[in-house]
């Protein structure tokens, strides 16, 4: 097994799908969905289970990467190819990311970090400002 990430993501992945999006472990009652993205360089698709908020009928990822210093790997796919798909429970949609910015981006964060500190603790660790990422639904 390499250190890739879709390598450490398959038990997740595989997870999500057989219990319809429901987890147990370390994701238990957390709200995840899988991101799928474009590679910025390979173009072959790739998956990420991430954590959303959904807010004011929006949905919402964090690219928080655990408050490494750099930003993660889907991130930058989906800046070179913004439309993306997601896969939440048995549903999969089309949708076009973009990322949040200034005040908005604040709120909607500490939104985020209020129903879940840990992302107070990613922003803690990193000197960079971790990207807020709207998914909104394709046409």
């Amino acid at each position: 097994m390499s250190d890739a990430p879709e390598d450490h993501n398959a038990p997740v992945i595989r997870e999500f799908r057989a219990n319809q999006g429901r987890m147990q472990g370390n994701f238990a009652g957390a709200p995840l969905l899988l991101l799928h993205t474009k590679g910025a360089k390979s173009g072959h698709e790739r998956i990420h289970p991430v954590m959303y908020l959904d807010l004011d009928d929006r949905r919402f990822v964090f690219a928080s990467k655990a408050g490494a210093d750099t930003n993660p790997d889907w991130y930058h796919n989906l800046v070179a190819n913004p439309e993306v798909k997601v896969e939440m429970g048995e549903e999969t949609y089309s949708a076009v990311a973009h990322s949040v910015e200034g005040t908005e981006r604040d709120r909607i964060y500490a939104t985020q970090v209020s129903r879940f500190p840990g992302f107070g603790e990613y922003q803690e660790k990193t000197p960079r400002r971790i990207p807020v990422v709207e998914l909104a639904r394709g046409a």
